[in-house]
């Protein structure tokens, strides 16, 4: 009778240890970290979609500086063609040469943004209003999306390396800590804004 006994509470305390081995929360925290990778990849292709229209809308509407434009084109391109996938996010020489490419887009277009200023004729035109307000939102969405794919790598990291998950995680799963998307080193310098 204590045999059977003695048994039984084993198997309830082994039950109980598999209950907090973290093998499910780390798989939680690892889609979430895909998810919002896949929110920012989204907003990514929007942007990449409205830059043509963009581009058309300035060149229909004025004498646009040709070198501007051909700097945001070539920045699109770069931009679109470097792809990564959920399995690349812990290469971290992978996410830099992603975020360069991103990184020169988004520096193109607010060079194309600021010399537009120059052009109250392409200001006033309500076109090209309409898709720099989609642009400027769709900056602002990309900025989100990238606070949540950090916040949710943050959360999955540190599921991998806390006790108990990290035996789980060593033994059983094997994954690899995520990169985090971090700011171009151009975006830390202060622009310069002359009148």
């Amino acid at each position: 009778m204590k045999w059977s006994m003695a048994k039984l509470l084993a198997f309830f305390l082994f039950l109980s240890t598999l209950s907090g081995c973290g093998y499910n929360s780390i798989q939680q925290n690892e889609e979430a970290v895909n998810r919002s990778w896949g929110d920012l990849e989204s907003q990514l292709q929007r942007r990449a979609d409205l830059v043509p229209n963009l581009v058309a809308t300035v060149k229909g509407a004025a004498n646009f500086e040709k070198e501007t434009l051909t700097a945001v084109v070539e920045a699109r391109a770069k931009a679109t063609a470097i792809q990564l996938t959920p399995a690349m996010l812990s290469d971290p020489a992978a996410m830099a040469r992603f975020q360069s490419a991103q990184g020169g887009l988004s520096s193109s277009l607010s060079r194309l943004l600021v010399a537009v200023e120059r052009y109250p004729e392409l200001k006033a035109n309500q076109n090209f209003r309409d898709l720099q307000i989609q642009l400027e939102g769709t900056e602002n969405r990309i900025s989100v999306a990238r606070q949540r794919y950090n916040g949710a790598v943050e959360v999955f990291n540190f599921s991998i390396r806390k006790f108990p998950n990290s035996i789980t995680n060593n033994l059983l799963l094997k994954l690899q800590a995520k990169s985090y998307f971090k700011a171009d080193e151009a975006a830390k310098a202060v622009p310069a804004v002359k009148f």
